[in-house]
């Protein structure tokens, strides 16, 4: 019977939050909302990429994700994660987009579900085929939902995607809950790299109202007003990639992240107590 409820209580242990995930959730709690910086290391030789991240880290972001719609090279990707990592004291997530994206040298990784893809793949397949990777590895997984909007971006190409209309948020909100429900801890709702438009803050409020999970958005996010729309209608973390790549502007990026605070302290509703 002790045996039994030895083996339970460190079954139970394994599936809390990890630190990695802790240290999202305390960040949100401390600031309403977050700034995460996507890179592509097809986008970057490894040193560029250290730098950026760097400077991303310097101007406030929570967290460095790396990863891309295509990702040619997995050689490539382990020299920018061990690079960066040197450079950084903030986490490393992968983000990856197929199995050839996972690497050693993370710290965690978006362990995520693309809800609306029309091919079972994206859906479990490759989960099933990089879960023993990731655990062989050591990474933390952080379990999500990945729903993407439109379909004229590389990721709703390449994913297979059901394309989910951006201004009907009950839609979302209805794959958020079944996320939720699912049990998965995060829901990123992604316009894609390189959208004209992030997603419209009235979309994200209903996925607010409908979770308690933790809510990312990214994709299309280009300025402060962006930044702060998003955070004030519910988001708990915002995502840039391309702005950063592109511009490198340490102070837009600064202001980005700024806005984030700003939007998150502006809501009208209690605030959200994270498990």
């Amino acid at each position: 019977m002790l045996h039994g409820m030895i083996s339970l209580l460190k079954r139970l242990e394994r599936l809390k939050p990890g630190r990695v995930e802790r240290y999202i959730l305390d960040e949100i709690e401390k600031n309403g909302c977050i700034h995460m910086t996507l890179l592509d290391p097809d986008n970057f030789y490894p040193e560029e990429m250290a730098k950026c991240a760097r400077m991303c880290e310097e101007q406030g972001t929570g967290a460095i994700m790396i990863g891309g719609s295509i990702l040619q090279s997995q050689t490539a990707l382990d020299e920018c994660v061990k690079i960066v990592k040197e450079n950084v004291a903030i986490p490393i997530i992968l983000f990856p987009n197929n199995i050839n994206a996972i690497s050693r040298h993370a710290d965690a990784i978006w362990f995520m579900s693309l809800l609306n893809s029309t091919d079972w793949y994206y859906i479990v397949g490759a989960q099933m085929q990089g879960s023993f990777i990731i655990k062989r590895y050591g990474l933390e997984p952080l379990p999500m939902g990945y729903l993407v909007f439109g379909s004229d971006t590389a990721v709703s190409a390449i994913g297979r995607v059901l394309p989910l209309p951006p201004n009907k948020g009950e839609v979302a909100a209805g794959y958020a809950l079944a996320a939720q429900y699912l049990g998965m801890r995060f829901i990123y709702l992604e316009a894609g790299s390189g959208a004209q438009n992030p997603i419209p803050p009235d979309t994200v409020r209903a996925v607010r109202d409908a979770v308690e999970i933790t809510i990312v958005v990214g994709g299309g996010i280009t300025s402060s007003k962006d930044s702060y729309m998003v955070s004030k209608a519910g988001a708990d973390i915002i995502v840039t990639g391309n702005i950063v790549e592109r511009s490198k502007n340490a102070e837009l990026l600064s202001r980005i992240i700024r806005a984030a605070k700003e939007g998150a302290a502006s809501r009208q509703w209690p605030k959200k107590t994270l498990l």
